[in-house]
Order: structure tokens, then C-alpha cells, then sequence
């Protein structure tokens, strides 16, 4: 009896103790690469991607693939949706990370730190020498895709660099 009422005080204590769940607010938590689970701004996004890739015959997907490229600091904690390129001679590249911020402005801030990032010592060393990094930004988003033009093995993959850069504000990366 006395460990029952020792083990009930102690599952008492733990509510107590635990109080109500903090409430994390929706921007702060990663959006997943399913359709239906990422914002409108997103969906617009992918929409543009697949538009200026389909000029190139190249086919989006969602990806569920955990792609974490070099990211800055602004990139890394904002909501992400994964997207791939399908390329049939080099299924596991192509991989196009577009992130969400609360408006175009920090879009825009947040891109301009990860073209900074990159050119920096840290950025350069968590990609192999001769990587080409893409960033756009489309209103409240920032489109990243980054390849290395001499291990692609796809013909395709060329084509993608291509698109993305038809689609809004470019921030190229200094090599």
C-alpha cells in the first residue's frame, strides 16, 4: 500500500510539475515536403518551379528525403519543403529546398546571409571545390539548390541551373 500511494504522489507531482504543453508558433516548426502540408506561399513556390523546369522537360517531385544542405543560420531555422528533379542517370541528386519566411523582406535578408554564408570559410568546406550554388528569392520564400557540374551524371542536369535562374531574385554565390 505504501508503494501505491508512493508511486500515486509521484504521478501527481509529475502533472503538476508538467503543466500545460508550450505552444510552438507555426513558423517555427519545419514544414514537411508533403503537398498538403506546406503553406500557400509554399505551394506558389513549387508551382513556379515546376513551371521553369518544365521548360527544360524536367519533372518536380516531393521528396522525403532528409536533404539538409550548407545552410546559414536564418535558412536553417526557418520551415523547409524538399522538392527533387527527377534525374533518371543521377537518382539521388537534384534536390531543390525552398524555405518559408514571414515576408519578402526577410526572404531577401535571409538569402543575402546564405550568399554571404557560402563565401565564407564555413559555408566553402561543407561542399565539395566546384560547387554551384543557386539561391532565389520569391516573395516570402528563398529557393536553394546547389550541384556539382563535374560528377553530374545526367545530361538533365545542366537544365536545372538554367530554370531556377529564370525565377525571381538571384543571389550568386562568389567562387
Amino acid at each position: 500500500m505504501g508503494a501505491l500511494l508512493t508511486l500515486s504522489l509521484g504521478v501527481v507531482a509529475g502533472c503538476a510539475a508538467s503543466g500545460p504543453a508550450p505552444s510552438v508558433p507555426a513558423a517555427a516548426v519545419p514544414a514537411t515536403s508533403t503537398p498538403g502540408a506546406v503553406s500557400p506561399a509554399v505551394l506558389q513556390t513549387r508551382g513556379e518551379l515546376v513551371r521553369a523546369l518544365g521548360t527544360q522537360n524536367l519533372v518536380l517531385t516531393d521528396s522525403q528525403s532528409p536533404v539538409r544542405p550548407a545552410e546559414s543560420p536564418s535558412l536553417a531555422a526557418a520551415p523547409r519543403a524538399v522538392y527533387q528533379v527527377q534525374l533518371p542517370k543521377d537518382p539521388d541528386k537534384g534536390f531543390i529546398v525552398v524555405y518559408e519566411f514571414p515576408d519578402a523582406t526577410q526572404a531577401a535578408a535571409a538569402a543575402a546571409q546564405q550568399q554571404a554564408y557560402l563565401a565564407t570559410g564555413p559555408g566553402r568546406v561543407q561542399s565539395p571545390q566546384g560547387t554551384v550554388n543557386v539561391i532565389r528569392a520569391l516573395g516570402p520564400t528563398v529557393i536553394f539548390y546547389e550541384w556539382l557540374p563535374g560528377a553530374a551524371q545526367d545530361p538533365s542536369a545542366p537544365g536545372i541551373q538554367q530554370a531556377l535562374e529564370t525565377i525571381g531574385v538571384g543571389y550568386p554565390v562568389a567562387t
